[in-house]
């Protein structure tokens, strides 16, 4: 049975129950919560998080409009459908080779913000063009000792 932890940035600039759909939709995607699971009460989340419990009724209310969970009356809200896909799940290879890459970028110096504007502006690139396109940019490759011969 999946658990989700939320984490609440209130400096963020996005709305409390935006950040639970967020949260609920990543763990979907990652394996984390799978169909069946239960998610927190909303006084467990109100305890946990120190919101207001109408917050946290607002983003059920929007996953189960979503068709993501649903509420049982008298038992909570549950997991109805999966977002994973096995090549995003938490232990896949490509999950590896990103948390390798994020050692590298903060060993360089990059902090939280910019290893994520960095990765947004990649993702922005990538998918503003057809899948297998993988043009960079239009500047030439940088050659060897051209002017040296």
């Amino acid at each position: 049975m999946g658990v989700v932890e939320f984490r609440i940035d209130r400096r963020s600039g996005v709305a409390t129950y935006l950040q639970i759909v967020q949260q609920v939709e990543r763990a979907l995607r990652l394996g984390l919560l799978t169909p069946g699971d239960k998610l927190p009460t909303a006084k467990e989340v109100v305890a946990a998080t120190a919101i207001n419990p109408n917050t946290v009724l607002k983003a059920y209310r929007e996953l189960d409009r979503a068709g993501l969970v649903e509420a049982r009356p008298g038992l909570g809200t549950f997991v109805r459908r999966s977002l994973a896909r096995p090549e995003a799940a938490a232990d896949s290879p490509l999950r590896a080779e990103l948390a390798d890459w994020t050692e590298r970028a903060r060993a360089a110096g990059l902090d939280r913000e910019d290893v994520a504007a960095l990765v947004a502006s990649v993702l922005d690139e990538s998918f503003s063009r057809p899948p297998g396109d993988h043009a960079r940019d239009e500047r030439p490759a940088p050659r060897g000792d051209e002017g040296n011969a």
